[in-house]
């Protein structure tokens, strides 16, 4: 092997080496951008969550998140910090930036552009029809290099609410529940006895603050009465919206949905069905009644997604009984589920059902659920996967 052989070999070797210390460095420095963005959970939507880290001869000189739909965006936050320094550094965005003008803050890539920064890499591109590749070939056309798809998975899981809300209009829905092993979310019909420990009452009440709203039914209202408020031990944590599916109106004026104080709205969803004395009573008490086209006779949950949707609520989550649970799956409304398991059996023929009533139409045919995880919380389990 001649000497000019052995030498492009050694080449191509420290190439590949450095390529590979690169690819690390861009997913370490993507992870950062991607912890960052998380801290808005709950907080900008209906928003994407975007973090920002801004880098320079393997040193982190800036960091920024976007914090609240209408506030500063990460990247201009993250420059703004590097301020000069950012010139010849590069970006790592967990999302490719804005570049739309018709929203309240500025667009970010001319913002990029101006900042001169040398590269920047993006996680995922944005599924915004007014974005959607076009950040990326504006940065390309200034002579910005753009690197993509680095840790495009656990971005997409971390806006996957945003997702689904930019691309249809209608909110991410999360089937919640709390059962026994034999399958039961209440001892008797009636019942009101916690099924799980506080551990997993905890992580559901986070749940609720990251949600834009909480769906329940009528007969959840008639039996427990909730407050469906978010409480967190040293946290004041976020009121979603509440939502309760009640075809004839029984909800009372009294109920805690609507005499308990918070800055989220009640909002009742009804058919035509529903006596309008009874619409006026419940408005008189703060609710807000919505009349919604009804299937046999119950309201479509389909057309309840489109009208939340339409009110910019971008993630429901399911606090319903064995029937809404029922209907929600046969609607085919649910994306994903959170399910706890408590290590108990209750064993009573009367016992509520985490689902009651059929969901397919053909008795054999099953919904399959992907992505499944199981954690354990406190003494129960938690199951999460997606439709």
């Amino acid at each position: 092997m001649s000497a000019a052989i052995r030498s492009m070999q050694a080449a191509c070797r420290q190439v590949q080496v450095m390529s590979k210390n690169l690819d690390t460095a861009d997913e370490t420095y993507m992870r950062r951008a991607l912890e960052l963005a998380e801290r808005g959970l709950g907080r900008t939507s209906p928003n994407p969550m975007v973090g920002a880290v801004v880098v320079k001869a393997g040193r982190i000189l800036a960091e920024g998140y976007h914090r609240r739909a209408g506030g500063p965006h990460a990247e201009a936050m993250a420059l703004k910090k590097a301020g000069p320094k950012a010139n010849g550094a590069t970006l790592y965005l967990n999302l490719e930036p804005c570049c739309h003008l018709d929203k309240r803050t500025p667009p970010c890539a001319p913002l990029i552009i101006k900042s001169r920064v040398r590269r920047v890499v993006i996680a995922m591109r944005d599924p915004n029809p007014r974005v959607n590749g076009k950040g990326i070939a504006l940065l390309r056309r200034a002579g910005v290099q753009v690197a993509q798809e680095v840790l495009k998975r656990e971005a997409l899981r971390l806006n996957e609410v945003y997702i689904k809300y930019v691309t249809t209009g209608r909110p991410f829905v999360i089937s919640k529940t709390a059962m026994s092993l034999d399958g039961k979310i209440a001892s008797a019909k009636g019942s009101t006895t916690w099924i799980t420990g506080e551990k997993a009452r905890l992580k559901a009440h986070r749940l609720r603050d990251r949600s834009d709203a909480i769906l329940v039914g009528i007969q959840t209202v008639l039996t427990d009465d909730p407050k469906l408020t978010t409480r967190l031990p040293g946290i004041k944590g976020r009121d979603a919206h509440r939502v309760v599916v009640d075809s004839t109106l029984k909800v009372p004026p009294t109920a805690c949905l609507l005499t308990q104080k918070s800055n989220a709205k009640t909002i009742i969803a009804t058919t035509r069905r529903a006596h309008p004395n009874r619409i006026r009573a419940l408005e008189q008490a703060g609710a807000t009644v919505w009349v919604i086209k009804d299937q046999a006779g119950r309201v479509s949950l389909p057309e309840l997604m489109s009208r939340l949707g339409d009110m910019g609520v971008a993630s429901v989550l399911i606090e319903g009984g064995g029937e809404l649970n029922a209907s929600a799956f046969r609607s085919d409304i649910v994306d994903k589920l959170v399910w706890f398991i408590a290590p108990k059996i209750i064993g009573r023929k009367d016992a509520v059902a985490v689902i009651e009533g059929a969901v397919r139409g053909d008795p054999g045919e099953s919904i399959m659920i992907q992505d499944l995880s199981i954690l354990r919380v406190g003494e129960d389990l938690m199951l999460e996967g997606y439709l």
